[in-house]
C-alpha cells in the first residue's frame, strides 16, 4: 500500500521554483498597481486643478472672521456629545461616549472616539443670488442659542434669515435608537428676495479618521453608503467616483469599519455624485466628497433632515427600519443570512455564559465541526477507499503507459465505478466550506461585539496581533508577523500533508503537480491572514487542528481499511447501474476518442 512520505527532493525543488514564480508575480503586480495609482492620483490632481470643487468657488462672505469670533454650542446625552460651530452653523464635533478609539502610541484603545473633530467634516447648502454670486452657508457666521436639548443657530445675509435647528433627545429613558439621532431643521425667511434658484446644492466633505488598529482593514471598509426607492434599495460605493444622478437618495452616509455618519433628507437628495480617495498615512484614511440637490419651495429652503452618528450594531440598525442594517457588510444573500441568523446568534448565546471572546470562538468552531462531521466522515471514508484501490490504479497506468491520456482516464474511472467510489463526493466538503469561509471573513472584522475583545496576546480580535514586530516592511506582510496567522498556516500545512498522500499525480506531460500547488496554498494563506482579524486566524487554527484530530481518529479508530477493502471487493461483484454523471463522462470521452481517430485518419489521407 502506498504511503505518504511528505515531500521528496523533486517536489521540494518544484515547490521552491513555484514559490519564486509566485513572489515574482506578486512583486510585479504590486509595482504595476502602485504605478497605476500614481497615474490615477496625478489625473485627479489635474482634474481638480481644471475643475476646482464648488466650495472653493464660493465667495467668503465673512473674510474677516477670526478664531475668537467663532462660537460653539453643545448638546449631549448618554450616547453622544455634540458640538456646533457658529461658522457654517454645522456639527463640528461628535463623540460616541461609550466607545474608545485605538491609540497607536500606547497600543491601547483609550482615546475618546471622535467621529468628527478638527474640521474633518464640512457641510453646507449652496445657491446663487440674483447677481450670480455663489452663497454657501459654510461661509456664514451663525449665532448659537441653546435652550434645553435644542441648539438654534441663526445667520443673516442681505436681509434674509437662515436658521439651523438641532435637537438631541437627552431623555435617559428614551429608546437607544433615538439617542444616536440628531434632528436637523433648516428654515429660511426672505431668501426668495435674493435668489431665483429652485434647489440648493448640498455639499459634504468628510475625511475618515483612523479609529482602529488595522489601518488597511479599516480603510477598505470606509465608503459611501446610501438608500433610495423609499428606503427599499441599498447601495455602497468604495470606488473613486460615485454617481446616482437618476435616483433620489433617502439618506447618504459615510461608513467606517464599526461606525457611520449618516444624513437623511425627508424629501431626498437628487442628482447625487461624489468622489473618494485613499490617504496613505497620518490621522485620516480616506477623503470623501458628496454633492446632491435639495428642493426649494417658492425660493425658500425649508427642509427637515436627521443626522445619525451610530455604531454598526445590527439590532440597533434594524430598529430604525430605514435599511440601515445593510450598512453592515455581512455578505450578500445566503452569506449574509448565515452571519445574521447563525453565527451572530450563536456567538451571543455562548457569550451569555460569561466566557471570554476567544473561548466563545473556540466553542463556535467545535459546534460548526459537529454540524459538518457527517460530511467530513464521508470525505475521509472516500479518501480511505481511494487509498485502498491505489495499487489497482497504479497497475492499470503501468499497463497503459504507452497509451494516450484519454484511455488512462477511462481505465481509472472504470476502476472507480466497479469499486463503488464516487469521486465527486470528495468535492462536497470543499463546496460546503467555501460559503462558511466567506461568511466568517465578513463576520470577524465587522462584528462590533468583538471590537476591543482581547485573547492571549491578541488585544483586539477584530484586528491583527503584532506580537512579532519587524524592523522593516515586507510587501503584503507589513511590519509585523501575526502569531495566530503563523500558527494557522502551520496546521493547514500539516493537514495538507496528511490529506495529499493519495492524490493522483498528473498523467499527462505539462500538467501541474497538484500536490505541490496544495503545499503552496498554506504559505500564500499567511499573507492573507497576517493583516486580517486575529479572530479569523484563531478560528481557522482551531478548525484545522480539529481536522487533524478527526483524521487520526477516523483513520486509526473508526475506519478499518481491511473492511473497506472487503467492501470494495463485494461492490465489484454487484451489477453496477451507470449513473447520469458517469454516463455523461463516458459519452464525452467516447466522442473525444472518435474525434481523435477521425483527425488521425484525415492526417493519414493527407
Amino acid at each position: 500500500m502506498q504511503q505518504n512520505n511528505g515531500l521528496d527532493k523533486s517536489q521540494m525543488i518544484s515547490f521552491a521554483v513555484l514559490c519564486l514564480v509566485l513572489f515574482g508575480f506578486m512583486f510585479y503586480f504590486q509595482n504595476k498597481q502602485s504605478k497605476e495609482e500614481e497615474v490615477k492620483a496625478q489625473q485627479q490632481k489635474t482634474e481638480q486643478a481644471k475643475n476646482p470643487v464648488k466650495q472653493t468657488q464660493a465667495s467668503n462672505i465673512n473674510p474677516n472672521v477670526t478664531p475668537n469670533a467663532i462660537q460653539t454650542a453643545n448638546l449631549s446625552n448618554k450616547q453622544l456629545n455634540i458640538e456646533f460651530a457658529s461658522l457654517g452653523g454645522q456639527v463640528s464635533k461628535v463623540e460616541l461616549a461609550e466607545y474608545k478609539a485605538y491609540d497607536h502610541k500606547t497600543d491601547k484603545a483609550d482615546l475618546p472616539l471622535l467621529l468628527i473633530t478638527k474640521s474633518n467634516s464640512n457641510y453646507g447648502f449652496q445657491f446663487k443670488d440674483k447677481t450670480g454670486k455663489i452663497i454657501n452657508t459654510k461661509d456664514l457666521v451663525f449665532s448659537p442659542v441653546v435652550n434645553g436639548n435644542v441648539a438654534t443657530l441663526t445667520a443673516s445675509y442681505n436681509g434674509a434669515t437662515i436658521q439651523f435647528v438641532y435637537t438631541l433627545n437627552n431623555n435617559p429613558k428614551a429608546e437607544l435608537k433615538d439617542q444616536y439621532a440628531v434632528d436637523f431643521k433648516v428654515r429660511t425667511q426672505g431668501l426668495a428676495n435674493i435668489t431665483s434658484d429652485n434647489k440648493a446644492d448640498f455639499i459634504w466633505d468628510y475625511s475618515v479618521r483612523n479609529l482602529e488598529k488595522g489601518r488597511a482593514q479599516e480603510q477598505s471598509h470606509s465608503e459611501f453608503s446610501y438608500a433610495f426607492n423609499n428606503y427599499k434599495d441599498y447601495e455602497y460605493d468604495g470606488r473613486t467616483t460615485m454617481e446616482e444622478e437618476k435616483e433620489t437618495l433617502n439618506w447618504i452616509g459615510v461608513k467606517q469599519q464599526f461606525f457611520a455618519s449618516v444624513i437623511e433628507s425627508k424629501t431626498g437628495f437628487t442628482q447625487s455624485k461624489g468622489n473618494q480617495e485613499n490617504v496613505e498615512e497620518g490621522e485620516y484614511l480616506k477623503k470623501l466628497n458628496y454633492e446632491g440637490f435639495i428642493q426649494m419651495t417658492a425660493g425658500e429652503l425649508n427642509q427637515d433632515f436627521t443626522w445619525y452618528f451610530m455604531p454598526l450594531d445590527l439590532p440597533l440598525l434594524k430598529s430604525y427600519d430605514k435599511n440601515f442594517d445593510e450598512i453592515l457588510p455581512l455578505g450578500w444573500a445566503f452569506i449574509g443570512g448565515m452571519n445574521r441568523y447563525f453565527f451572530m446568534p450563536m456567538y451571543n448565546i455562548i457569550a451569555g455564559w460569561g466566557i471570554t471572546a476567544g473561548w466563545v470562538i473556540f466553542l463556535m468552531t467545535i459546534i460548526v465541526k459537529l454540524i459538518l462531521s457527517p460530511i467530513m466522515y464521508k470525505q475521509h471514508k472516500l479518501s480511505a477507499m481511494m487509498r485502498v484501490i491505489r495499487p489497482e490504479i497504479d497497475e492499470a497506468n503501468a499497463k497503459l503507459k504507452d497509451a494516450d491520456a484519454m484511455k488512462k482516464q477511462q481505465a481509472t474511472m472504470e476502476i472507480y465505478r466497479k469499486a463503488g467510489v464516487n469521486q465527486m463526493a470528495g468535492c462536497l466538503p470543499a463546496l460546503v466550506q467555501i460559503p462558511i469561509f466567506y461568511a466568517l471573513f465578513r463576520f470577524f472584522p465587522n462584528f462590533i461585539d468583538l471590537r476591543g475583545q482581547g485573547f492571549w496576546f491578541a488585544k483586539d480580535l477584530t484586528a491583527y496581533d503584532d506580537l512579532i514586530k519587524l524592523p522593516f516592511k515586507v510587501p503584503f506582510l507589513g511590519d509585523h508577523l501575526s502569531v495566530f496567522a503563523i500558527a494557522c498556516t502551520i496546521v493547514i500545512l500539516i493537514y495538507t500533508i496528511m490529506t495529499s498522500g493519495n492524490m493522483q499525480q498528473p498523467q499527462q506531460e505539462g500538467m501541474p503537480n497538484m500536490k505541490v500547488l496544495m503545499y503552496i496554498f498554506p504559505i500564500t494563506f499567511l499573507f492573507f491572514l497576517n493583516t486580517s482579524a486575529s479572530g479569523l486566524s484563531w478560528y481557522y487554527f482551531v478548525s484545522n487542528a480539529i481536522n487533524i484530530l478527526i483524521i487520526l481518529v477516523i483513520k486509526y479508530v473508526i475506519l478499518d481499511e481491511k473492511k473497506i477493502h472487503a467492501q470494495i471487493q463485494a461492490n465489484k461483484e454487484k451489477p453496477k447501474s451507470e449513473g447520469k454523471f458517469q454516463k455523461r463522462m463516458r459519452e464525452m470521452m467516447e466522442k473525444a476518442q472518435e474525434q481523435q481517430r477521425y483527425q488521425e485518419q484525415q492526417k493519414k489521407k493527407k
